[in-house]
């Protein structure tokens, strides 16, 4: 009986993950789809240049792999609500602008790169690293895409 009793009158522990609501409607806009267009072309890049057997291939893989933990971190900051939880000083329109505009910068020399660095090899994995090089250059459109958006909605907000 005193087991009983005991357990009738405990609270229910209460979650800690109050907080988390999933954010799906971001990935309706605009933003949003350009960003699972990103972490897509990210992935098409990474199975198409891998292994690495060249230099240029190398630094490609370096950008296509930071460029897309980056992107897959700012898709769970909107995916998870982050943004609008954490009461901190950060401007995160302007902070995912930089960082946007940095992987929109460095997609454009990897993608040359990478064309550059298979153009005139012939042999075994030309035409998948030609693929990755390809698709380099259609993330890069994406993220340049991405860029104006942050950009556009970041000069909105300072007026």
């Amino acid at each position: 009986a005193a087991a009983a009793a005991g357990g009738a009158g405990q609270a229910k522990p209460e979650s800690n993950l109050n907080w988390l609501k999933f954010n799906t409607q971001y990935f309706i806009t605009i933003p949003g789809i350009l960003k699972i267009v990103q972490v897509v072309f990210g992935i098409i890049c990474m199975a198409c240049a891998s292994p690495a057997l060249i230099g240029g291939t190398h630094f490609f893989l370096f950008v296509v792999v930071t460029s897309f933990i980056a992107t897959l971190l700012w898709t769970f900051v909107y995916l998870l609500g982050i943004r609008e939880v954490l009461n901190l000083a950060i401007n995160w329109i302007l902070t995912e602008l930089i960082n946007t505009g940095i992987a929109t910068l460095l997609y454009f020399i990897a993608f040359i790169v990478q064309l550059a660095s298979w153009s005139n090899l012939y042999g075994h994995g030309r035409g998948s690293n030609i693929a990755a090089g390809v698709f380099g250059l259609f993330n890069f459109l994406a993220y340049t895409a991405g860029t104006y958006f942050l950009y556009v909605e970041h000069r909105s907000a300072a007026v």
